[in-house]
């Protein structure tokens, strides 16, 4: 009778056992359905942009006995009379921007035929830059729809209402995004210059500024100011600083303002404030 053969071992795919993928998937499914509990939580607890509240509400956001944060919420009611809270998802930046800046034109008529014709035509200039038109066409009619709305001059309560309704509201968040997209990718020599990791601006683009929930820093926020002339936007930035007895303030503008809009970004539980009241003169940027 022949030997038997000596049975060889089976080998392991290279990626490791069946087992071990389908460890990793759920896992993955896992954080998944997590953040999306969180960010219902979130939808739940914070509308989209809110009613005016009080800036005395500030207070309630930090312990009584933490005389840093209390000092400078005391500076920010020396200059602002109210506050809009926006919901803390990484688009707030552009969703108090474009708020504030509606709401300032229900009482300019001359700034919001400027900002119409700038706003028009800006569809053209993203397509020279190569953004396909279909792709953006819905979110630019959405900017002038609500242009068009402020124009026949609607109840504040209205405006408020259409940035509550996700649809328009996140349309509106797209279209800034891809305004300052164009913005960084036309003066890319100058705004390289401040990016880290070898990333081209192209690249910072499409990673860091069009996707929804990205949130915003300096250079958006300049970018985003350059698409609406006569603008100046204001920064109080609330950190907690002994030695600075008042909320920090960044003045972002690439053009003298007739138009002065306050957003403040707070780092308890994020977020962005629509600051109520124009600055005083001092206060805007020269």
């Amino acid at each position: 009778m022949a030997a038997e053969e000596p049975q060889q071992p089976q080998s392991e795919p290279l990626g490791g056992s069946d087992a071990d993928g389908v460890n990793c998937l759920a896992y993955d499914e896992a954080i998944m359905a997590q953040q999306d509990r969180i960010q219902q939580e979130i939808a739940v607890q914070n509308p989209l942009v809110s009613e005016r509240l009080e800036l005395a509400e500030l207070y309630k956001e930090y312990a009584e006995d933490d005389h840093v944060y209390q000092e400078k919420i005391k500076d920010l009611l020396q200059k602002y009379s109210y506050i809009r809270k926006t919901r803390p998802d990484g688009n707030c930046f552009y969703r108090a921007f474009g708020f504030a800046h509606l709401e300032a034109l229900l009482e300019d008529g001359q700034e919001l035929q400027r900002f119409k014709e700038v706003s028009a035509r800006s569809k053209e200039e993203l397509v020279a830059q190569g953004f396909t038109e279909f792709t953006i066409e819905d979110f630019h009619n959405t900017l002038m729809e609500l242009i068009e709305r402020v124009e026949r001059r609607v109840p504040l309560p209205e405006l408020l209402a259409a940035f509550n309704e996700p649809a328009t509201s996140d349309y509106l968040v797209v279209y800034l995004r891809l305004l300052t997209s164009g913005c960084l990718q036309r003066h890319r020599r100058f705004f390289e210059q401040f990016l880290e990791g070898g990333r081209s601006i192209k690249e910072f683009c499409q990673q860091e500024v069009e996707p929804m929930c990205k949130e915003s820093d300096h250079i958006h926020i300049i970018a985003v100011t350059d698409q609406c002339p006569s603008v100046c936007l204001s920064v109080p930035f609330r950190r907690w600083s002994p030695c600075a007895r008042r909320a920090t303030t960044s003045t972002s503008s690439l053009s003298l303002t007739s138009v002065c809009l306050s957003v403040c970004l707070s780092l308890s539980g994020g977020g962005a404030h629509v600051q109520g009241e124009r600055p005083h003169p001092h206060h805007r940027c020269r």
